[in-house]
């Protein structure tokens, strides 16, 4: 028997609540720490979420040695002794990231076979860019039966690489890869996405030579060896973006402490279009929500630094309550409105046509028993459910839990009525206690 979580509506969330390590950031750095040919990498601030866990399983797989603090927020790898040129194709059915770990590893062993990733299911999300750019460090590649084999007995050789799309997995993967090859490496149309600054911050650390990462323009000149440090990973902005809309679409007042007002900026300018306030301030942001309803809006998910397409759901939960009509597009990933169909058992009305949407807002939302398709799909259906009078019933929360560190418990330290149940009924689960 599964569990879901139960939120009651209806509850004007209000405090501080403390933003969590960033999760597409820790899973590229824990990728990453297999580069270190020498001494031990000590990660903080990570996550205390499944895809850390899955990913730390990945590495152990590949004979590199992971363990965690007490608390689970800092990890402490050592891949002196890697071994395993070949991912464990049980855990990459899991994690999507873990695909990350083929330019690490290939740079490390020359060698390396990864299964064609899984992940929240989303729209086509094709590895071709991650490969197209190895094969221009000189990888010989074979993408048969479902995995990725790449080998380079001589070594990778810097390369001028042009991405068709600034894709953020493949801007990693060919980073990671070009930081142990040959000469320099220019990555054109390169992601900005600020996990890839910290990334290759992090790089950096370790003894990399990294310029432009966060730019378009990306340049990496290869070293012989890098070596074991320590970091701390930076703040998640989609969850700072998600909590912040907990507090607007309950017209609430929420501190998001920690919170990086840079990264969010896309993010909180559209807030501010559709009537919530937002403050930066010294630690983080507060953001209030609108006395009435929200304003209406137009939104177009793009990759960095436009609107980010992780935030697109939750926002456009909010815009279901919105005074008026709103539009919301997604030129990033195709699949990604087929939680529209679980909104509107709550009373949503919009209308879909390929990759955007039409957003009628309504008075009110309704509890209903709805189901978290993917990842961030749960997120706005948990939002939605803030807001909806009655009792919403969210199942398939491992998509939820894989994502979000402890959601349920913050939005209960901020006033919502919420809770984890196994699906019999029979019963509240115990609290996350990270």
């Amino acid at each position: 028997m599964g569990q879901r979580i139960v939120i009651v509506g209806g509850n004007r969330l209000a405090g501080t609540v403390s933003v969590s390590g960033s999760k597409n950031a820790s899973l590229a750095i824990i990728a990453g720490a297999i580069l270190a040919s020498e001494g031990v990498t000590t990660i903080h601030n990570l996550p205390r979420i499944g895809d850390i866990a899955t990913m730390a399983d990945v590495l152990r797989h590949l004979g590199i040695s992971v363990s965690f603090s007490e608390d689970g927020h800092s990890a402490h790898i050592d891949a002196t002794n890697l071994t395993s040129h070949e991912a464990a194709t049980e855990i990459v059915a899991r994690l999507r990231a873990s695909f990350w770990v083929l330019g690490p590893v290939l740079a490390r062993l020359k060698r390396a076979r990864v299964a064609q990733p899984g992940g929240c299911n989303i729209g086509a999300r094709p590895v071709d860019l991650h490969l197209k750019g190895l094969q221009a460090l000189g990888a010989r590649l074979d993408a048969t039966h479902g995995y990725v084999a790449a080998e380079a007995p001589d070594g990778l050789r810097g390369a001028t690489i042009y991405l068709d799309f600034p894709s953020v997995g493949a801007t990693m993967n060919i980073m990671m890869a070009a930081a142990l090859g040959e000469g320099t490496t220019m990555i054109e149309n390169a992601a900005q996405e600020p996990d890839i600054e910290d990334l290759g911050n992090f790089l950096i650390a370790m003894g990399a030579r990294i310029h432009g990462h966060g730019t378009g323009v990306l340049t990496v000149e290869g070293v012989d060896r890098l070596r074991g440090c320590e970091y701390r990973v930076v703040t998640d902005r989609i969850e700072a973006g998600t909590l912040g809309l907990a507090a607007g679409i309950t017209g609430g007042d929420v501190f998001l402490d920690g919170a990086n007002p840079a990264h969010l900026r896309p993010i909180t300018l559209k807030m501010a279009e559709a009537g919530l306030k937002v403050k930066e301030e010294a630690r983080g942001i507060r953001v209030v929500g609108p006395a009435g309803r929200p304003r209406p809006t137009r939104l177009t998910a793009l990759p960095h630094p436009g609107f980010p397409t992780d935030m697109q759901q939750a926002f456009t939960a909010l815009l279901c309550v919105a005074d008026g009509t709103s539009v919301v597009t997604d030129k990033v990933y195709e699949n990604r409105f087929r939680y529209l169909s679980e909104l509107g058992k709550m009373g949503a009305v919009a209308e879909v046509d390929g990759r955007t949407a039409v957003i009628t807002g309504v008075p009110r939302l309704t509890g209903a028993d709805v189901e978290g398709t993917d990842l961030r799909a749960s997120a706005a259906l948990f939002l939605a459910g803030l807001r909806a009078e009655g009792q919403t019933r969210l199942s398939e929360t491992q998509h939820l839990e894989r994502g979000y560190e402890c959601l349920v418990e913050k939005l209960q330290g901020l006033g919502a009525e919420t809770w984890r149940e196994d699906e019999s009924g029979g019963g509240r689960l115990a609290l996350c206690s990270a």
